[in-house]
């Protein structure tokens, strides 16, 4: 229970992390690669002509974060508990 949830702190700080890294580097020329992002969606439409159930689901991830995650998971394998 406690490498679980030491990972999903560990995944949550890298996400965080490289959020802010990726908007501290999008005004910087040299490193605004690090902020390109991809957004990917999954919007589910339930019409019964009464009620319209409508969901939006979308995740954006930068490439500072893809970095961030992966230090992050080999930082949690090096961890000893």
């Amino acid at each position: 229970m406690k490498r679980t949830l030491l990972l999903c702190f560990f995944i949550l700080s890298g996400i965080l992390l490289g959020a802010m890294i990726a908007s501290l580097a999008a005004g910087t020329p040299g490193l605004s690669w690090l902020a390109f992002s991809q957004s990917i969606g999954f919007h589910p439409v339930l019409d019964l002509s009464v009620v319209k159930l409508d969901l939006n689901f979308t995740m954006g991830i930068s490439v500072a974060q893809i970095i961030t995650i992966s230090l992050a998971i080999f930082a949690y394998t090096r961890t000893r508990i």
